[in-house]
């Protein structure tokens, strides 16, 4: 079994109950959305991120979707504060010194606010005398919090992160909140 998960935003990728430890009530979890049993998450998305996760029962496939030797292409729709200029994000494209790895090169491009686009709640930090750009960045790596690392480097903090695709895997027809079982 496969299942294409639009993971909201606040939701932790994990079905076990989650508790912050600083006393404020726990995030939502898989469990909250998905009550199929047995079926595990292949790789991550960070709580304050959203978009498709996979999950499957297959140990195998799990495995070879979230294992970076495999280098499926993950496509980000990435809104960053500010207007980069095409010249900014050239960075981008031939990898960024992180300081702790140097990244592969990203396909990146400026794209109109993706149509069909639903609400965050809460919605993101906007200042009204600062613009923002959606661009599309695609990538086959998958280090902790590596896009909004990248963009923070180049100059272009994300104020908002949703995983459109894995490979030909995509959140299409697929309401935030909602999943879609498919066969292998």
């Amino acid at each position: 079994m496969l299942i294409l998960f639009n993971k909201p935003f606040n939701v932790v990728c994990q079905f076990s109950p989650h508790e912050p430890g600083d006393g404020r009530v726990g995030y939502a979890t898989l469990k909250d959305f998905i009550p199929l049993p047995d079926v595990y998450a292949a790789g991550r998305l960070d709580t304050d991120s959203e978009g498709l996760l996979i999950l499957t029962d297959d140990g195998a496939l799990q495995h070879r979707l979230s294992h970076p030797k495999h280098k499926e292409v993950k496509t980000y729709w990435v809104q960053v504060e500010g207007a980069p200029m095409d010249a900014d994000l050239q960075p981008l494209r031939h990898g960024v010194d992180l300081g702790d790895f140097v990244t592969q090169a990203a396909e990146v491009k400026m794209i109109n606010e993706p149509e069909k686009l639903w609400a965050r709640h809460p919605p993101i930090r906007e200042r009204k005398a600062i613009p923002t750009t959606w661009l599309e960045i695609k990538i086959a790596e998958g280090k902790n919090r590596q896009v909004r690392r990248m963009t923070a480097k180049v100059g272009f903090p994300t104020l908002r992160l949703i995983r459109y695709a894995i490979g030909n895997y995509t959140i299409d027809a697929i309401e935030v909140g909602h999943y879609r079982v498919i066969s292998k």
